[in-house]
């Protein structure tokens, strides 16, 4: 069995989460870690909250709390909404850990041994009344391009147009609106990821599995216009690690710390580091899985993001890794997403417009979300939430097809039978029909997982689940119970031993549901149907089981229509 470890891109930590940021990371890295832990794989499931900042600062001053407080909270209640919609993370980590730290000041030290850093004297916006350094994001004047009147220092978000915080008319800071501002010098640490061009470049290139989006954006972002920049990996702000090169002071950089989108990916390895520690094991128990000189070389790496994370994890973190000429693993394969829109427009965390994450599990339980979310996963272009479809999906796929073969089987045996798997009778040409079908579809549905088509997968599992509806709609045991009661128990025992396959295979996808099935079929034999027409016959004649309740409700017209006018305004 293999060994493969899976991240998924770290949350920032200002606020929860909507559905679009679920699906577009986590939830796929979910699927695909319990999927990969079914098979028998040696699995390393890994996330965090990304901590570090202005905007953490801004957050925590907007709530009036200490940044270090807000940031300790606001990883609980993202820790506690994740184990809310089943993500098995074998460890939920924090990039302000002692660990990332340390990480990030190691990588730091080897890149300027390496002659792979510089220094780097600048002009930066300076806000007297703020008393500190302006990012450029906030940074806001009237765009010199097309007048609006909002355009942040980075970029003009109505014409696109990229600038400068110099460029802006009547330039004010985002903070406080001051525009008591001024120009001041500063100097800053860059990480020269020109002289790593060559060997980026070779490495994307020997990516021919990875997606055509991943692949894409990666050298769009290599090539295009000025082509790989040098990159500033330092900041003047009071949150953040401390620049220090690995142990030692850096003179210069007093009072400075390193800029998030150096950080926040080291907190990968950081975070597998936490976990040993959680555990009580030494270092080697993490170092295996990343260091490629103590047993990381059978580990097979993948990475799950929205596309927009892409450049920072095809150039800026592998700059870093190859950079430190250190035996550190990079990715193997990186699955990326494009963005999932909200019923007419787009989800918007700082209008609350959209369904936020707390927001979705107050109103339905988790499988619902998962289900919706895996089947119309924004893999090949974005896709949009509707509550129509929603109610559609959830209604047709889980409790028409998959809910109502698990009432009508439960519920007819054990009006016949009694509560136990019933021996008569053996299985007939429709029922060896229904196991070949059912195991080229298995097949195909390993194939889909196997690949991370998210979508394709979700289909195949639907179709397993429509395979046993119409096997049990044309042999119709509840007939042939009156003529040959001998063969419909055996109709029966294989409808029984179904359900618990289908806990099985669908637990990737809905594991609570899964899991109800299980307990119904009095079973916990997870083990993967490799040979079907074998774990068609798992749960042997006289063997317990049990009526669930209702594993699915249908969402009415009203509820839907509640929850459309609910969630289409500025949550508060």
């Amino acid at each position: 069995m293999a060994r493969i470890l899976i991240t998924s891109a770290i949350p920032y930590i200002n606020g929860i989460k909507h559905l679009g940021n679920l699906v577009g990371s986590q939830l796929p890295a979910d699927l695909y870690a319990r999927y990969c832990r079914a098979r028998g794989h040696e699995v390393m499931f890994i996330c965090a909250t990304d901590e570090h900042g202005t905007p953490a600062e801004l957050a925590a001053a907007k709530v009036g709390k200490p940044v270090e407080a807000y940031c300790a909270e606001m990883h609980e209640v993202q820790k506690e909404i994740a184990a809310g919609f089943r993500l098995s993370f074998d460890h939920f980590g924090r990039s302000s850990s002692a660990r990332n730290h340390r990480l990030t000041q190691h990588f730091a030290g080897a890149l300027a041994d390496n002659g792979l850093i510089e220094e780097v004297s600048e002009k930066q916006v300076f806000s007297i009344t703020d008393n500190r350094f302006l990012p450029d994001r906030y940074i806001e004047g009237t765009c010199p391009n097309c007048g609006y009147t909002r355009a942040r220092g980075d970029q003009c978000e109505e014409c696109t147009k990229q600038l400068d915080p110099t460029d802006l008319i009547n330039p004010r800071s985002a903070i406080s609106g001051s525009t008591d501002l001024e120009v001041r010098q500063t100097k800053h640490l860059y990480l020269r990821q020109r002289a790593l061009r060559g060997k980026l470049e070779a490495w994307i290139d020997s990516k021919t599995d990875w997606p055509i989006l991943t692949t894409s954006i990666a050298k769009k972002w290599l090539n295009d216009g000025d082509g790989l920049q040098d990159r500033g990996i330092t900041r003047d702000l009071h949150w953040g690690v401390p620049v220090k090169r690995g142990e030692a002071d850096w003179p210069g950089m007093e009072g400075k710390v390193f800029y998030v989108w150096f950080d926040a990916p080291i907190e990968y390895i950081a975070a597998t580091a936490e976990w040993a520690d959680a555990h009580g094991l030494p270092d080697a128990a993490w170092q295996r899985w990343w260091r490629t000189d103590l047993g990381a070389d059978d580990v097979r790496y993948v990475q799950f993001m929205g596309k927009d994370n892409v450049p920072f994890h095809t150039l800026s973190f592998p700059a870093t890794i190859m950079g430190s000429g250190e035996p550190w693993k990079l990715v193997d394969y990186i699955k990326s997403f494009n963005y999932l829109n909200y019923d007419g427009g787009q989800f918007s965390t700082s209008q609350g417009r959209g369904v936020f994450m707390d927001q979705a599990l107050s109103i339905l339980p988790a499988d619902y979300w998962r289900w919706w979310l895996l089947s119309h996963a924004p893999e090949s272009s974005d896709s949009e939430f509707t509550w129509e479809n929603f109610q559609a999906s959830v209604n047709k796929d889980l409790a028409d097809v998959l809910g109502n073969l698990v009432s009508r089987v439960t519920k007819f045996a054990r009006a016949k039978f009694g509560e136990t798997v019933p021996a008569g009778g053996s299985f007939g040409p429709r029922e060896q029909a229904l196991i070949d079908d059912l195991t080229s579809g298995l097949r195909a549905y390993e194939a889909c997982m196997q690949a991370m088509e998210v979508r394709k997968a979700a289909a195949e599992l639907r179709a397993l689940w429509v395979a046993g509806n119409e096997y049990l709609q044309n042999a119709a045991p509840w007939t042939v119970v009156k003529t040959d009661p001998e063969h419909a128990q055996a109709m029966v025992r294989l409808a029984l031993n179904l359900i618990r396959v289908y806990a099985v295979i669908s637990q990737p996808f809905i594991p609570d549901a899964a899991a109800s099935m299980m307990a119904a079929m009095g079973s916990d034999d997870w083990a993967w149907p490799d040979d079907l027409a074998a774990s068609l016959a798992a749960l042997p004649p006289g063997h317990a089981f049990s009526v669930p309740e209702v594993l699915f409700a249908k969402i009415t017209d009203e509820s839907r229509a509640d929850w459309q006018q609910r969630f289409s305004g500025i949550r508060a």
